[in-house]
């Protein structure tokens, strides 16, 4: 386990409700998402990633813009994207965009690159689907060469090529910190060992240790190509509050209106109590009091070798109240919790 663990937020602006139950504006949500972040701040968790999409009940549609207001009214906390879906963006402008956002602040800025589990921005920017796989491998090469800082001499085949092409502005101090978000693709983790970025694995069903192999092939790959394993970082959803019940029942029913809709979508049955209950006691879901949250938060880590772990902290039209206090007990209870159990 690395010497210094890293603590994460993450969110997509969920649209949220009001008080009255009826569904909050996007722009109100967006509002909220960044008092959620100037909070998670003040109680000194390392980092926000904002989730980027292009549907109705996600309000975050452009991170970068939304992180530089974020930036503007904190000081350490680090800024990224969860994920930016590099496959239906082009990535001089993705790295120009976080080159920006690193100047605003000061160096905090993250992008974790992904193909994306939702497709809605493709027809959205015209880019066939037929192409998921090749689009992506193309556009992360083409910003590998971006992350070097030096003049681009590149050609693939779905774009043209680029000869001694500078990109401005230049990312003051180092490198962009640029991981690989991974949900269960192989490919994708030899990929960010090929290319020496972090990996970020998004596990949102299931028993966590069954990535343990995705974790064992990327130590091999990054052998294999002559390097150390860079930091491996865990995304996953769940919900703090006072005690294990009063969490189980503030998240569960706004997060199976969030799992019911998008499993329609994709032929998924509606999800069980039991199910949730198997997710919760033994799967993917960090949901709890401070106690039971940090002690699966702890096995996790120790079980992946992890640098950073992530909470998916909302769910659907969770209002932002419960939000704000998960955020504190999380930054103000959990985390001092995990660090004393890895001691």
């Amino acid at each position: 386990m690395p010497s210094t663990l890293e603590f994460g937020l993450d969110t997509f602006g969920d649209v949220t409700r009001s008080a009255d139950g009826r569904p909050l504006a996007h722009a109100q949500v967006i509002r909220d998402v960044i008092d959620e972040a100037t909070l998670a701040d003040e109680l000194g968790i390392d980092f926000i990633g904002l989730g980027e999409h292009h549907r109705a009940d996600f309000a975050i549609s452009a991170p970068e813009v939304v992180l530089a207001a974020i930036a503007a009214r904190t000081k350490r906390i680090r800024l990224g994207s969860s994920v930016t879906v590099l496959s239906s963006d082009d990535p001089i402008r993705v790295f120009q965009r976080f080159a920006t956002l690193d100047a605003i602040s000061n160096g905090r800025a993250e992008v974790i690159l992904g193909r994306g589990s939702f497709t809605e921005s493709f027809p959205l920017f015209g880019f066939d689907l037929r192409h998921y796989e090749e689009l992506f491998e193309e556009k992360l090469d083409l910003f590998a060469a971006l992350l070097k800082q030096e003049p681009v001499n590149w050609q693939g085949r779905l774009r043209p090529p680029l000869q001694n092409q500078m990109v401005f502005p230049p990312v003051e101090r180092g490198s962009l910190r640029t991981w690989i978000g991974v949900g269960g693709s192989p490919e994708s983790v030899v990929r960010a060992a090929h290319y020496d970025l972090p990996l970020m694995l998004a596990i949102i069903g299931g028993d966590p240790k069954r990535f343990a192999p995705y974790v064992d092939l990327y130590h091999r790959a990054s052998k294999e190509f002559g390097r150390p394993t860079k930091a491996i970082g865990v995304h996953s959803p769940g919900h703090v509050a006072e005690t294990d019940e009063k969490a189980r029942e503030q998240f569960w029913p706004d997060y199976k209106i969030m799992r019911d809709r998008i499993g329609k979508e994709r032929g998924w049955p509606p999800m069980s109590r039991d199910e949730f209950a198997q997710e919760a006691d033994h799967g993917s879901l960090y949901i709890g009091s401070p106690e039971t949250v940090a002690r699966k938060i702890a096995a996790t880590v120790k079980a992946l070798g992890l640098a950073r772990f992530q909470l998916k902290y909302s769910a659907g039209p969770l209002p932002h109240k419960k939000l704000m206090a998960c955020i504190e007990l999380y930054g103000r209870k959990v985390i001092p919790l995990v660090r004393d159990m890895l001691a």
